[in-house]
């Protein structure tokens, strides 16, 4: 079984990846590349070419529908062709682990609004209910993204270490933050 292909929160539309998106995402990343710059991972020559661009949202529907990665673009119900941010779950692993790693972005113009809150406690749901079923969320943060830190908090994330020199971001190895979330309810999908 596969996830939801659209969640709905109190405030937001969440879509999985589809290449009828790919304008409106480009858009997305080009007016907040600045700001990202600081917490991603340097992007290649040709990542905000239209081509590219069509390519990777092509290959999140492919991942989607196979079930070895969730993303989804959110926007606000009242305009729902603008993307503000995504949530993303990656390196799923099944058998004994039944584990994946968060990740997520949101608008500059967007934040303090408590819209990741609410895009992540849809994911969330989404991800340790009957459709996925995960055990364990991961998520690592750098240590002085106090925002970050505290949206996964705030979600019930404990924090259980530092991982020194983890991602190459903004030109250097940059120490991240460790923070993880079970999944207390789990259950072991039913036999047919």
């Amino acid at each position: 079984m596969t996830a939801a292909a659209q969640l709905l929160s109190p405030r937001l539309l969440l879509q999985a990846p589809s290449l009828a998106l790919a304008p409106a995402v480009l858009d997305y990343q080009l007016r907040n590349r600045t700001y990202f710059a600081r917490w991603d991972p340097s992007y290649p020559p040709d990542y905000f070419e239209p081509a590219r661009a069509a390519e990777r949202l092509i290959e999140g529907e492919q991942a989607f529908t196979a079930g070895s990665a969730y993303r989804y673009w959110f926007s606000l119900q009242e305009a729902p062709a603008t993307p503000i941010g995504q949530v993303h779950i990656s390196q799923l692993t099944r058998g004994a682990f039944q584990s994946a790693v968060l990740g997520y972005s949101l608008d500059a113009q967007h934040q303090g609004r408590g819209l990741m809150h609410e895009a992540l406690q849809a994911l969330i749901a989404e991800m340790f209910g009957p459709r996925v079923r995960l055990h364990r969320i991961q998520a690592a943060v750098r240590p002085e993204n106090l925002r970050s830190r505290q949206v996964l908090l705030r979600l019930g994330f404990e924090r259980e270490g530092l991982s020194r020199r983890y991602l190459h971001i903004d030109g250097a190895w940059r120490d991240h933050e460790v923070f993880a979330r079970i999944n207390e309810a789990w259950q072991p999908p039913t036999p047919a």
